[in-house]
């Protein structure tokens, strides 16, 4: 049997989530778990929630990487629960453990994580229009080194067929 393909979605937590951005997040939870991939977040709240709510909602397998140690701080629709007591470090465990990342908006946590998935070459797809940190980075580069491009998308569907292109490629 193949390895199933892990997909990290990051972006807003609770503080700075909006309506929209809850909106796309559940859809792309629901577009990983149509594609038989795992979903990945940060297990806690805004963009994580949604985005691992949509999965669930679709079938799907949730796994939510969180940076306190005690599992019952995860929000309820991840399936496992990662509690690595290593605070905002665990973004680097979050980066690591995707074969691809979709970012939808976000703040400097979110750019963390980017930076940590920039840095090990890891396939990255940005959703437009988010009003994150990423926005001027959509369809370029972080830095000097070009290791990855971010892809800019405008909706989920756009976002997972991307992301596994990407994967795959």
């Amino acid at each position: 049997m193949a390895k199933k393909r892990q997909i990290l979605v990051i972006g807003h937590n609770t503080n700075g989530c909006t309506p929209e951005h809850e909106k796309v997040a559940y859809d792309v939870g629901v577009e990983i778990a149509k594609s038989d991939s795992v979903l990945i977040t940060g297990g806690l709240g805004g963009v994580m929630t949604a985005a691992a709510h949509g999965a669930k909602d679709a079938g799907g397998l949730t796994v939510g990487i969180i940076p306190q140690a005690d599992a019952s701080e995860a929000n309820e629709y991840c399936d496992i629960v990662i509690p690595t007591g290593m605070g905002l470090t665990r973004d680097f465990l979050n980066a690591l453990t995707a074969d691809g990342v979709i970012i939808v908006g976000g703040g400097s946590g979110t750019l963390s994580e980017t930076c940590a998935a920039y840095m090990n070459k890891k396939p990255m797809v940005a959703i437009r229009n988010q009003n994150g940190p990423i926005e001027k980075y959509i369809d370029g580069f972080i830095d000097h080194r070009k290791n990855v491009k971010i892809i800019g998308v405008d909706d989920a569907k756009e976002a997972v067929k991307t992301i596994l292109e990407l994967i795959t490629a």
